[in-house]
This record gives C-alpha cells, sequence and structure tokens, in this order.
C-alpha cells in the first residue's frame, strides 16, 4: 500500500469515528450560537467512513494484482 494511501485512509478513518463517538456520547456542538444536529454527525460518519473503506479494498485489490 502507498504510504500517501494509508495516511488518507487513516484520516478518513479517524474522522468517522470521532463523528460515531459524538452520536454515542450525544455531545452537542454550538457554532456561531447555532446548535449542529446530531443527525448530522451520522452522516459525516457514514461519508468519510464509506470512503476509507472503499480506499482501503481498491488499494487491497490493487496489491494482490500486483503479485
Amino acid at each position: 500500500m502507498k504510504p500517501a494511501a494509508i495516511v488518507v485512509m487513516m484520516f478518513l478513518f479517524v474522522v468517522a469515528f470521532l463523528h460515531f463517538l459524538r452520536v454515542l456520547l450525544s455531545i452537542e456542538i454550538t457554532v456561531n450560537g447555532l446548535i449542529i444536529p446530531v443527525w448530522m454527525s451520522v452522516l459525516a460518519c457514514l461519508g468519510p467512513g464509506a470512503l476509507a473503506v472503499w480506499l482501503w479494498r481498491e488499494e487491497r485489490a490493487s496489491s494482490s494484482q500486483e503479485s
């Protein structure tokens, strides 16, 4: 696996995990007086999580073809 792909994949997993924790712990976030609903973190968890899994599977498939 290429180093850049590993870094991006880990970053996406961390972002997804932090949003998942926000959903589990029901942490309230306020930005400039506006409360960000928790359900938005569900979407923000699914997006980066799906991209990270997609990148991982693509890298794994390409590395098995090279062997």
